[in-house]
């Protein structure tokens, strides 16, 4: 599914996370509901949408219909290995109280459960953990998760998986955070993250790149040796949201960024939803839909293609209290030594880990009522089942021609007609970096950042 010899570009909601009358819950696995997937991969692939970002896993619970569905419709799966259950997070104001032997056994089963799965791009090893709130060693512990997801991977995982941190956009706190994160660690080289996700929401309305703020964010990236993307946008102070700022951040001033990650697929409390789901089987396209729709149409896919040479060949630097400017920050790399018995799980892996397998896609067909922004309603919305090499772009479900594969070929499905055909995209094992079979990217800017670099994201 992944060209991985090529880049592709980040086109995905951040937050999949469908919850209201739907059936599922703010607080039950989002990848649970096979039918509630399949209604929402038709609608994200309608929409050009080639990577979701997925919260409030858990790892026990069977994903694999829904991270089947995804993986035929080319959409790709960032996911965060902590939820809001009590021992599966880390505290940002006492980190040392969760930083626990349970807490890890549940992220490295959230490892185990997915790594499985071809459509995987990627872990956040924490999310905006570091604030005005946070502890000041707060640092050192995310960079120690990251240490052991990456030594457990390396352990136990037959393939590459980069691992991420989704940052919050707090002035005094970002470029310390970015240059803590990222720099190489010679004691502890697995700590330091693959990819720097940032949760901005700097462009409202009808802005530019110099107002809104995106200017400096080059400026402050601008030497980067990790791929740097928006984990989320989407600001809604006004509206309806318009996304005017997608043509910049897909555009040649951005170039230093690869993409981001829009707030959110479905309509809560919060109102940034590109859907509204009255029930299970009952959803509304929203106008802001259709506004994101019409800005992924415009984009260059052939600008989204091409890899940043200058940034794929740099190097981290190396870790060093100069790298921090703030006095308040912490500027030191002494990380937490491992609870007792985590050194035993990275060894021989967890036991009794729930391994997650894909499976044959049989129904294609919307099993929901769909309306549009006017209250008209959709018909004959079906899932467009893509070959191996191939991830979704905008426009091109419904009109879709297999591209020709490079590489190692992988087993391809064919689009259905029907609402049960046995279409479907194999997972055959992960290859080395450039095949172009079952997602496989190295941790180096130069293979997962060129990748990164074209996907669109939700």
């Amino acid at each position: 599914m992944v060209q991985t010899s090529s880049s592709l570009v980040e086109i995905a909601f951040p937050s999949y996370q469908p919850g209201g009358s739907s059936g599922v819950t703010e607080t039950s696995d989002p990848l649970s509901d096979p039918d509630a997937c399949l209604r929402d991969a038709i609608l994200m692939q309608r929409l050009g949408v080639n990577t979701i970002r997925v919260y409030n896993l858990i790892a026990d619970v069977n994903h694999d219909e829904c991270a089947s569905i995804f993986n035929a419709a080319g959409i790709h799966m960032i996911l965060d290995v902590n939820n809001g259950f009590y021992g599966s997070y880390i505290d940002r104001v006492q980190p040392w109280t969760t930083y626990t032997s349970d807490y890890l056994n549940h992220v490295f089963g959230i490892i185990e459960a997915f790594a499985p799965y071809p459509n995987l791009l990627g872990f956040f090893s924490g999310n905006e953990i570091i604030n005005e709130q946070s502890a000041y060693n707060a640092p050192a512990y995310i960079r120690a998760v990251t240490r052991d997801m990456k030594d457990y991977i390396a352990k136990n995982i037959d393939r590459e998986i980069p691992v991420g941190y989704s940052a919050a956009d707090v002035d005094d706190v970002l470029s310390d955070t970015w240059e803590y994160l990222g720099c190489e660690l010679s004691n502890s080289t697995s700590s330091k993250i693959d990819f720097f996700g940032l949760n901005d929401y700097e462009w409202c309305g009808d802005s530019t790149y110099e107002q809104s703020g995106y200017s400096k964010l080059v400026d402050l990236f601008g030497n980067t040796s990790i791929p740097v993307f928006f984990s989320e946008y989407g600001c809604n102070l006004v509206k309806p949201r318009t996304f005017t700022n997608v043509p910049v951040l897909y555009g040649e001033q951005m170039s230093v960024m690869s993409g981001g990650l829009v707030y959110e697929y479905s309509e809560g409390s919060n109102d940034y939803g590109l859907v509204n789901i009255t029930s299970a089987d009952e959803i509304h396209l929203r106008e802001d839909y259709g506004y994101l729709a019409t800005q992924y149409s415009k984009l260059d896919e052939s600008l989204l293609n091409s890899a940043n040479s200058t940034a794929t060949g740099r190097k981290p630097p190396t870790c060093d209290p100069d790298l921090i400017t703030e006095s308040s920050f912490y500027n030191a790399w002494n990380l937490p030594a491992r609870p007792s018995g985590v050194d035993a799980m990275i060894s021989s892996g967890i036991s009794s880990a729930n391994k997650g397998k894909t499976v044959s896609v049989t129904k294609t067909a919307m099993p929901a009522t769909v309306y549009d922004y006017n209250g008209e309603q959709l018909n004959n919305l079906e899932l467009t089942v893509l070959s191996e090499q191939d991830s979704n772009q905008p426009g091109l479900a419904g009109n879709y021609t297999p591209s020709t594969p490079t590489g190692t070929a992988s087993a391809t499905g064919s689009s259905s007609t029907g609402g049960s055909s046995s279409a479907t995209r194999s997972s055959s094992g992960t290859t080395s970096s450039g095949a172009a079979s079952s997602m496989v990217v190295s941790s180096g800017a130069a293979t997962f950042g060129a990748f990164l670099a074209s996907l669109f994201f939700l």
